[in-house]
């Protein structure tokens, strides 16, 4: 064992009488029983002998409180991204007027929680566990404090007074009613103490020159500070993006103040989980396994932001050369995924997002990893080159994507077959999402709100409200494999299968014909009997649906629209109208047309094969038609051919696995 992982494991064990059932928060035992004292922040650190003599002489607190906040304000050679030398060129340039918005508020105790509910106000004796609204990720976030970091910028946006003031007013109030226990569990669960361990080294540069950073604000932070690391150096959450935000929050405040006798053993904890994690968590292909994209970027800034921080303050030896190449990998996977306008297919717990939502970040990955293409998305194709592929696998994670160009208006498929990635992932393998000059017309349900009733969170994660096939209306299993997956001029090829049921296997084979649309053959094979229905579902509006030719076609007025068309040349099928709600935003939700091709499914019947038309299109729909014209009813397809009319005029295209 080497020495380090020694240090670290007495400091675990010297941690544990700590979190015993006994206690009730982090006071150490030799501290006073006013924890937020000078005396139990000496205790905690270790500091040059000249300044800890000259605190101990004095034997006012106020007096030590100060020389302690002189060193602090004094001290150099540490390093962090918000430099405190930029205050003064920030003024009139840095906060936005959101920020200053919710700055504003925050003055008057009205603040954010979770940002998708309105601002509340938590009342003149703020109340910290406020629940103003049945989702428990109100209080959690507002325990995040986002709009602490509004006034930081707004500080030193307009240089008022009254922000850091209030800020540190708010700081005091919060230690003293939040100590780690169960009744303040709220404020305490790893993921925000994690977040908090990053926002406060921020708000720290931020207010540190500020007259209103008094003594007391100092020892009342600094005390905490030492309380989030402590907890934060027992609570592992590996293999999720918590143990991201657990990591960085450590690293953070151990980087930041190694004053603390403690911060070499959260340092070392801190880069060793992060390297762990990167090749836990990270696949081969870049995307992290939750295999939710609102949740890969975010980890990408929790793998990075330590990163960049260790490397700033000379650490950078703890990081091999592989971490930073496998960010550069996770980088790509935005560009690869998304639509064409920057929006998010909206695969497990993701929402679309605004276009170009990534653009800010793909400039900053663009400098880090000299990217030409990062460079191209982050200037919407006005500098850099686009990436020389249009078509992308992701095979480890289960994820494709076609498009017809990089420009904004381009076509656009993405489909997802992967395995099981915890709780932000769906059982929904073999969905997909289609995208066509500028317009979503086939999105994925989303997931809508994560703290509710049937009607909330669970609805939205069946897999029957996906683009995938079901028996019997039950959630699939996650079992996939990659069978084909071929890119040429003319057509793009991917066939995957789920094993979805114990006796019922999904195979969909996906062709992008000419760039311009998609034949889709799906074909459930197996000895199960019952309901396969093959779902699918539009963008809101009122589609034109002709059930005797087992079509369905958008009607939007302007823009792209999309022309659906199913067949199955053996055996009876019935189109049936299903509940159909999509989720952009969280809490908000929309009803959307959705269908169903029901089959009946007896047990001696070994396939039910459907063949689909999507077909995009602007102005005048094309007539195009499809015909598969080898079928077998014993067994799936091993050689595909099909025949595709277009204007009377026949060509013929298929496959081989």
């Amino acid at each position: 064992m080497s020495k380090t992982s020694l240090v670290i494991l007495l400091h675990l064990f010297a941690l544990l009488p700590i979190f015993g059932k006994q206690q009730n928060n982090l006071q150490s035992d030799k501290c006073p029983s006013e924890k937020q004292s000078v005396e139990c922040l000496l205790e905690k650190l270790d500091l040059p002998a000249a300044l800890e003599k000259e605190i101990l002489q004095s034997k006012e607190r106020e007096k030590q409180g100060a020389v302690l906040l002189d060193y602090f304000r004094s001290r150099r050679g540490i390093h962090h991204p918000v430099k405190r030398e930029d205050r003064i060129g920030s003024l009139g340039n840095l906060a936005s007027k959101a920020d200053i918005e919710m700055a504003d508020d925050a003055l008057k105790h009205i603040f954010v929680g979770q940002p998708a509910y309105p601002r509340f106000f938590c009342g003149d004796d703020i109340d910290w566990g406020a629940r103003p609204v049945p989702d428990d990720e109100w209080v959690w976030q507002l325990n995040r404090m986002y709009f602490w970091n509004a006034m930081g910028r707004a500080y030193w946006h307009t240089g008022d007074e009254r922000y850091a003031r209030a800020w540190g007013e708010q700081l005091i109030d919060w230690v003293r009613k939040n100590p780690y226990d169960e009744e303040h569990s709220y404020a305490w669960r790893s993921i925000e103490t994690g977040i908090r361990g990053n926002s406060w080294c921020e708000l720290y540069q931020r207010f540190i020159d500020s007259p209103s950073f008094t003594p007391e604000v100092l020892i009342h932070f600094l005390n905490s500070l030492h309380d989030h690391a402590t907890l934060l150096m027992i609570k592992y959450t590996t293999n999720s993006n918590w143990a991201l935000m657990e990591a960085e929050g450590l690293a953070f405040i151990a980087i930041l103040f190694p004053e603390f006798k403690e911060s070499p053993a959260w340092r070392s904890e801190a880069f060793r989980r992060l390297n762990v994690e990167i090749d836990k968590q990270v696949y081969p292909d870049g995307h992290q396994r939750e295999l939710a994209m609102g949740y890969h970027v975010g980890c990408i800034s929790w793998f990075l932001r330590s990163y960049e921080l260790a490397k700033m303050n000379g650490l950078a030896e703890a990081f091999p050369r592989s971490y930073e190449k496998k960010i550069e990998k996770m980088c790509e996977v935005p560009m690869k995924l998304c639509h064409p306008d920057g929006t998010v297919v909206q695969f497990g717990d993701a929402w679309t997002g605004e276009p170009g939502q990534y653009k800010s970040r793909f400039m900053a990955w663009s400098k880090l990893f000299n990217r030409e293409d990062f460079l191209y998305m982050a200037t919407g194709g006005a500098e850099g080159k686009a990436p020389a592929e249009r078509a992308f696998a992701l095979p480890e994670s289960g994820l494709y994507s076609m498009r017809s160009s990089w420009e904004r208006d381009a076509i656009f498929l993405a489909l997802k077959c992967g395995p099981d990635g915890g709780g932000h992932s769906q059982p929904d393998n073999g969905t997909f999402g289609l995208y066509a000059g500028g317009r979503i017309l086939m999105p994925d349900a989303g997931s809508y709100i994560y703290s509710g009733d049937w009607e909330g969170r669970a609805w939205f994660r069946q897999t029957k409200v996906h683009q995938t096939l079901t028996l019997d209306d039950r959630n699939s299993a996650y079992a996939p494999a990659l069978l084909k997956w071929e890119c040429h001029n003319d057509l793009d090829l991917l066939v995957v299968e789920n094993r979805s049921y114990d006796d019922l296997t999904h195979r969909r084979s996906v062709l992008f014909v000419d760039k311009r649309y998609f034949v889709i053959i799906d074909e459930a094979y197996g000895s199960a009997a019952g309901d396969v229905e093959l779902h699918f579902q539009l963008a809101p509006g009122e589609p034109i649906v002709d059930k005797k030719r087992y079509s369905i076609e958008t009607s939007y007025p302007e823009g792209w629209n999309l022309f659906l068309k199913c067949s199955r040349e053996m055996g009876e099928m019935e189109l049936r109208e299903e509940e159909g709600w999509v989720s952009h935003v969280y809490t908000v939700k929309e009803p959307r047309s959705a269908f169903c091709f029901h089959v009946k499914k007896n047990g001696r019947e070994k396939v039910v094969r459907y063949v689909t038309l999507l077909l995009p299109y602007n102005g005048v729909k094309p007539d195009i038609r499809v015909k598969l014209l080898n079928e077998s009813a014993d067994r799936p397809l091993s050689n595909v051919n099909l025949e595709i009319t277009e204007y009377g005029q026949k060509k013929w295209i298929g496959y081989t696995l």
